[in-house]
């Protein structure tokens, strides 16, 4: 295979790409720490749930759909949603979108720790979805706006690691919260636990996050929004509910819907493009190399992992009886791992480009590989020390794995277009992430009736090795040298 550089963007003051980086506007590390924050806090809501899921039905006699709910309605409306935040931050400034979705974000995570029944938490979990919409693609933005070179690489390489800690994380923190049972609040501390943290990254924002905004700032796209709107929720909504509501036929007229929403979705935006208007999704981005490549590897990377996360949090507290905080425990050394492969990336970015993708996926695929091992001939006297090497190797491959293909990504996107290109990343990976709880959740939770836990767990796990071995495959076709 020929080498292919992936060149990061360096915008000058005499290309009008971005205002803050014409002006000459740093992110200090204070203002790096603060987006990350934000950029943890959605991500580390979407899993945190997943253990506190049993405590919700006990508690609101939620029953399985309304639970699907309450993790489906905040990914679908979170992954809808963002394009459209990148989108309206590039016209009226990130620093201001970002404390918009931010403040917003606390609001609605008050309101998921007061409601009073499963209805609400719904409702406020919507909320909460489309408040982390407008705050997540800020982030990438401002960090695009406002580093250039190695300061960029960094950067980068941090948020990578941010991504995929907050999603080990959160599991292990909704563990401790529900135990801990602080003041009585139960399975509420979950997203209690976010307004501090929400109030301490408003205060630092205002000091620490300087503005931008794209000095070509396009109109919203309405055409193109609502047509994305309909064709992921024709997919998402039905593929969550499905399972637990026993497939009525409003599920199937859905998915028929998909492939008519898609298609006309991308006829849009292809018109608009070659009209000369902005479309929400510019499909000239999509000729990128390095993000193209990128999304097709993304999409079964995420899948795989949000299905193992929810999958784990199930078998191990009803399959296993553990608790809560055990649950969370048994994937400390997955974080572990994962925070040392993220620090690791950047050096070994240098020596081998882009197989540090390729080796990280052979690292994953070999933990789960010895999961399913352990599941086979432990069950059911699984404890934490006899999980851990498992895990550990499959952290270990995550780390090298996201970082470096997140920064590869976006490598490429213009300053001015930072905020579409980042919205069209997490989009394809929080959708990828809904569609990981709703097909590998789905599969085992079908499996469990009939086949008992441990085989269902390792039909399971071996449909991920699958996928697995699918992001080896594909990372083959990135381009290999990265700078």
């Amino acid at each position: 295979m020929s080498e292919t550089t992936v060149r990061t963007n360096h915008p000058s003051p005499s290309r009008p790409a971005d205002r803050a980086a014409a002006a000459g506007a740093v992110l200090t590390p204070l203002g790096l720490f603060t987006v990350l924050v934000g950029a943890a806090l959605p991500l580390i809501d979407f899993f945190i749930v997943n253990v506190a899921l049993p405590a919700i039905d006990s508690d609101l006699d939620a029953g399985p759909a309304m639970l699907e709910l309450i993790v489906g309605g905040y990914g679908v409306a979170y992954a809808v949603l963002l394009v459209l935040g990148g989108r309206l931050g590039d016209t009226a400034g990130r620093r201001r979108l970002f404390l918009i979705g931010m403040a917003a974000f606390g609001v609605t995570s008050l309101a998921c720790g007061l409601a009073p029944t499963a209805w609400t938490l719904v409702g406020a979990r919507v909320a909460q979805g489309a408040a982390a919409a407008l705050m997540l693609p800020q982030v990438l933005a401002t960090i695009q706006a406002t580093t250039q070179g190695p300061r960029r690489a960094r950067a980068m390489s941090l948020y990578g690691a941010t991504a995929g800690l907050s999603m080990v994380a959160g599991q292990i923190l909704g563990g401790v919260l529900v135990a801990a049972d602080v003041a009585g609040s139960g399975w509420r501390s979950v997203f209690l636990v976010n307004v501090p943290v929400v109030v301490l990254g408003l205060v630092l924002a205002v000091r620490a996050v300087p503005e931008t905004r794209s000095d070509r700032p396009a109109s919203v796209d309405v055409p193109g929004t609502l047509l994305l709107a309909l064709s992921l929720v024709s997919l998402l909504l039905p593929l969550t509910e499905g399972r637990a509501t026993g497939w009525p036929l409003w599920t199937w007229l859905s998915l028929a819907v998909f492939p008519f929403a898609a298609a006309a979705f991308y006829l849009t935006e292809r018109h608009a493009d070659r009209s000369g208007r902005t479309p929400l999704v510019p499909p000239s981005l999509l000729r990128l190399e390095s993000l193209r490549r990128g999304l097709v590897l993304m999409v079964p990377l995420s899948l795989g992992f949000s299905g193992f996360m929810f999958v784990v949090a199930v078998a191990l507290q009803q399959g296993l009886r553990m608790g809560p905080v055990a649950a969370g425990l048994a994937l400390v050394p997955m974080a572990v791992a994962f925070f040392a492969a993220s620090l690791a990336g950047p050096r070994l970015v240098g020596r081998f480009g882009s197989r540090v993708v390729t080796a990280g996926g052979l690292f994953q695929g070999l933990g789960i590989l010895l999961f399913l091992l352990t599941v086979r001939t432990d069950w059911p006297d699984l404890g934490l020390l006899g999980l851990a090497p498992a895990v550990a190797v499959a952290g270990l491959g995550q780390g090298m794995q996201l970082p470096v293909l997140m920064r590869m990504m976006l490598s490429d996107v213009p300053a001015d277009r930072a905020g579409v290109g980042g919205g069209v990343m997490i989009t394809a990976q929080q959708s990828a992430l809904a569609l990981g709880v709703a097909t590998l959740g789905s599969l085992f939770l079908a499996l469990v009736p009939g086949a008992g836990m441990r085989s269902a767990l390792t039909v399971t796990l071996l449909v991920q090795l699958g996928m697995i071995a699918l992001t080896v495959l594909l990372s083959l076709r990135l381009p290999r040298v990265l700078r």
